[in-house]
């Protein structure tokens, strides 16, 4: 198959960021790479239809393709991380703090039920709006705000309210108080 200069340059500019949406979606790097890598494959065999707006086209292949593991997940044992030096949180300090805010936000995204934190990545990471959100889950707009809701009590509940505040930027803050 010959891909097209737009798709090309298209996964280059964007690919950094799906790539971010998907692993906030899976919460495992390994499987959100390849999640995206079969998300821009099945983008490219229907780029005629995908180019008009493909990055909306990959973020819902993205969500149909967590649906489908989701749904597989429950009939399946549950994989266990494999911990290492550093990625147990043993060599955290100074600086690198940051890194354990997000690694803890994002623990805490993982153990959300599938359907409020895609609500939750899409609203708050991709900056999409309820009705956009909605349209990309096919749920109504009403379980997207119940959702967000519902996800953000439990986040402040394991993030310490104090802390979970400072973890999101002040456009995020002001969306998930508008969200109460």
């Amino acid at each position: 198959m010959r891909e097209d200069p737009a798709f090309e340059e298209f996964v280059r500019a964007r690919s950094a960021a799906l790539l971010r949406t998907a692993y906030l979606l899976v919460a495992d790097h390994g499987h959100a790479e390849d999640l995206l890598q079969t998300a821009l494959l099945r983008t490219l065999q229907h780029w005629r239809k995908a180019r008009v707006a493909p990055e909306a086209y990959v973020r819902q292949t993205l969500v149909n393709l967590c649906r489908d593991n989701w749904r597989r997940a429950r009939v399946r044992p549950r994989e266990l991380p494999l911990l290492t030096g550093a990625q147990d949180g043993r060599a955290i300090d100074g600086p690198a703090e940051r890194v354990g805010q997000r690694r803890e936000l994002v623990t805490a995204l993982a153990s959300l039920p599938p359907g409020q934190r895609a609500v939750i990545v899409l609203r708050f990471v991709e900056d999409l709006s309820v009705t956009q959100t909605a349209k990309s889950l096919g749920i109504s707009a009403g379980t997207v705000k119940s959702y967000t809701s519902r996800a953000i009590a439990s986040l402040r509940t394991m993030l310490h309210e104090d802390d979970f505040a400072g973890q999101l930027s002040h456009h995020d803050a002001t969306e998930v108080d508008r969200a109460h």
